[in-house]
């Protein structure tokens, strides 16, 4: 396999886990879930919106058994939202609020000391991605957006642009094409080291 479709069935398998146990995750009280597959990151509703934005950019990639797992995982992620419209927009809410405070504390990293902070920016903006992922979702009806939190996002970006040095996309350039520059200007490039 390439390392493209490695890392695009890679994508797959964590969205496909992840939606098998979002009904339960949605049940709980916990943020961050632990996957019953220990080898997966945690799951929590961002991050399974942030993977199924980038696969469905990808899905004409798709062979025939990817292209049903997709569906599948789709499908039962919508089934395991369903009858829980308040529970999910909580869930959203809180998820965009600890997704805006991490960032917020990387950017205060950037700015007091910037050569550390500048070296682990492509795992860092994937809050900042998680964070675009969840204002989409939440201005999807039936759920709200709740008032401040977009321009919370907007005030903390500002504040990144004066260390901001533009440059190539930062993450692999498979997820590129789901990711314009127009609007996800903080993946092309990094903070400055100095």
């Amino acid at each position: 396999m390439s390392p493209t479709i490695d890392k695009i069935q890679e994508d797959l398998d964590v969205l496909v886990a992840m939606a098998a146990e979002m009904d339960d995750y949605l049940k709980s009280e916990v943020l961050y879930w632990p996957m019953v597959r220990g080898d997966m990151p945690k799951l929590t509703l961002g991050g399974y919106l942030m993977r199924q934005h980038r696969l469905q950019h990808l899905n004409d990639t798709f062979d025939a058994g990817q292209k049903e797992e997709w569906e599948t995982a789709v499908q039962q992620f919508q089934d395991a939202l369903a009858e829980k419209v308040v529970r999910t927009e909580q869930r959203a809410r809180e998820e965009l609020g600890v997704r805006a405070r991490q960032w917020g504390a990387y950017l205060n990293d950037v700015q007091r000391e910037r050569s550390v902070a500048a070296v682990n920016y492509e795992t860092a903006v994937e809050n900042r991605v998680v964070a675009a992922a969840l204002v989409h979702f939440l201005q999807t009806p039936p759920y709200r957006m709740e008032n401040g939190v977009a321009p919370n996002l907007d005030m903390l970006d500002a504040g990144l642009r004066p260390y901001w040095q533009a440059g190539a996309f930062v993450w692999p350039a498979l997820w590129e094409k789901a990711y314009p520059q127009s609007d996800y200007w903080w993946l092309y490039g990094r903070p400055r080291k100095t």
